[in-house]
């Protein structure tokens, strides 16, 4: 039970949804998925931290960076669940569809201000 409220928990949280949403895309780094939601940084990697907890993301380092990208559900059965239906949810949703087409062209390069 305590890995499914872990999951459920994760999800109460509109910006984490949003995340989600976001990573569906593409993989991101924290100042590009902060570029798209508009919070600040401790906030975006406090938030990033709760769904690695929960099994929903996952992260590699590449070079300077940590990406981040939808976990592969390998860890929980709900959080793979979830993650295989959030695909079909929200796509109605006016934010949601800006989040997804800013997540398609947003640029670490641009916001670091890097060629």
């Amino acid at each position: 039970m305590d890995e499914f409220l872990k999951v459920m928990k994760a999800l109460s949280d509109p910006n984490r949804v949003m995340m989600l949403k976001a990573l569906q895309e593409r993989e991101l780094c924290v100042c590009e998925i902060q570029a798209l939601i508009g919070l600040a940084q401790p906030t975006v990697s406090k938030h990033l931290k709760i769904l690695e907890k929960a099994g929903l993301v996952s992260s590699h380092k590449k070079g300077l960076w940590v990406n981040y990208r939808l976990a592969d559900g390998a860890r929980s059965p709900y959080a793979a669940v979830i993650l295989g239906n959030l695909r079909h949810w929200l796509g109605d949703n006016p934010a949601v569809k800006a989040l997804i087409e800013g997540a398609v062209t947003v640029s670490r390069e641009e916001i670091k201000g890097r060629p």
